[in-house]
């Protein structure tokens, strides 16, 4: 039995999605363990890409059960929508896919609350995708939410709807919002048709997923986002609003710490951010276009372009501290092919000082300036090679160079979008 978390090391959008969709095979359970839908994971099958959402990556691969834990926000009516997408393409989600009753509801009110609060914090926007998944994890924090598991009882769900909607008629009045909500009728409605179309997925998922490891089967737990958007590890406040971490997977499923084995962050080989928020090796020249084009570095949720930068070694030694990453796995190595050089970020110059450690102020951290250390890049294509002996002898260095600084082994190099472009040097099953 192996029980591996797959988080990201960075601030997500690392290709987590292609690790689990490779990882899959040998597991019998893929568990999401936090966020909403405003990730998306991106799998590339053959000529045909897939963009999860909410359904974990597992999904694509016939027969392994999914789970969707307590600690994520969802959104039914999203949910139902991926669950018809993946039908369409003739991928079985009726038998394989569990969601936790103690899962919280993203509600229409918090899209218009997360739209006021947003318009109000003028050039300080965090730089939300606008889903209300910040207002529904509030809500669960002021023990006012909406759980799953009140689709299945009418009265409760009304009762609590019409508490929160005169509380929330106050708050967007005061946020001077223009916003006008469905009738608490009309949303009663949409919300117990739609928990009636998923009321066959609604489980107690913690009990499932722990019967399933107490039988010493394989299961492999995912998170959306990365470490550095965690809420409480991450560049605070531009952060997600849940655990991103691997600390997550015990809150977020149920699951003690005694029963996660492995822990696999995932790092690209240079490094992206969506949204606002300090990046301290963000390249500016246009060769941070460049990278964002060749690696196709668009939210597959919102399209928004991603911020480009060099590899920065400060940030992934926290992320590996607060993680205890047990491997890494290096994704979009084949991105960097062509490059006469590359820069590894080694530590910040923090107000004049040496700094090696990653900044907990966020004053500190948007005032950091990258201090690198500069590496031969290889002129040879790099894709679609299968073994670490076959990569150019300096892109072989590059990744000795990062495992000798972090302390840390690489255990896998993504060197494409499609499944099958992968090099295994230790297996995680």
């Amino acid at each position: 039995m192996s029980t591996v978390v797959i988080v990201g090391a960075q601030w997500g959008d690392e290709g987590k999605g292609k690790l689990v969709d490779f990882l899959t095979e040998k597991a019998d359970v893929v568990a999401r363990y936090q966020g909403g839908h405003n990730a998306g994971h991106t799998v590339v099958i053959g000529n045909e890409k897939f963009i999860l959402h909410l359904v974990p990556s597992g999904i694509l691969h016939r027969g392994k059960l999914c789970i969707i834990g307590n600690g994520t926000v969802v959104d039914p009516f999203y949910l139902l929508r991926e669950i018809l997408g993946l039908r369409e393409k003739g991928i079985e989600v009726k038998r394989n896919l569990l969601l936790s009753k103690s899962a919280h509801l993203i509600m229409p009110y918090h899209m218009a609350i997360e739209e006021a609060s947003e318009n109000l914090k003028g050039s300080k926007k965090i730089g939300t995708t606008g889903r209300g998944i910040g207002p529904a994890y509030v809500d669960k924090m002021a023990r006012t939410g909406i759980r799953v598991g009140d689709l299945l009882y009418p009265e409760v769900f009304r009762e609590k709807l019409q508490r929160n909607l005169r509380y929330v008629d106050i708050l967007l009045k005061a946020l001077g919002s223009s916003t006008e909500l469905s009738s608490s009728e009309e949303i009663y409605r949409q919300f117990m048709e739609c928990g009636e179309l998923l009321s066959s997925h609604i489980e107690d998922t913690d009990i499932v997923i722990n019967k399933i490891i107490d039988e010493g089967r394989n299961v492999l737990f995912e998170g959306a986002q990365g470490t550095l958007l965690d809420v409480d590890h991450g560049s605070y406040p531009y952060v997600t609003s849940s655990s991103s971490s691997a600390g997550g997977v015990c809150t977020g499923l149920g699951v003690g710490p005694t029963k996660i084995n492995k822990v696999l962050g995932v790092v690209k080989a240079y490094t992206t951010r969506v949204g606002s928020g300090p990046f301290p090796t963000e390249i500016k020249e246009p060769l941070g276009d460049i990278i964002r084009e060749k690696g196709g570095e668009y939210g597959a949720t919102t399209g928004r372009p991603r911020r480009c930068g060099w590899l920065d070694i400060v940030s992934l030694r926290h992320s590996i501290r607060v993680n205890g990453i047990t491997g890494i796995a290096i994704t979009k190595l084949d991105i960097l092919d062509g490059l006469e050089t590359i820069k590894v970020c080694t530590s910040y110059k923090c107000n004049g000082r040496v700094v090696e450690e990653f900044p907990k102020e966020i004053a500190l951290l948007e005032s950091a300036e990258p201090v690198y250390e500069i590496m031969s890049g290889w002129s040879e294509s790099t894709a679609g090679i299968r073994e670490f002996k076959t990569l150019p002898s300096s892109a072989q260095k590059y990744i000795k160079a990062i495992e000798k600084l972090l302390k840390v082994n690489v255990h896998m190099i993504s060197t494409g979008k499609e499944r099958e472009k992968l090099i295994t040097i230790k297996e995680q099953f």
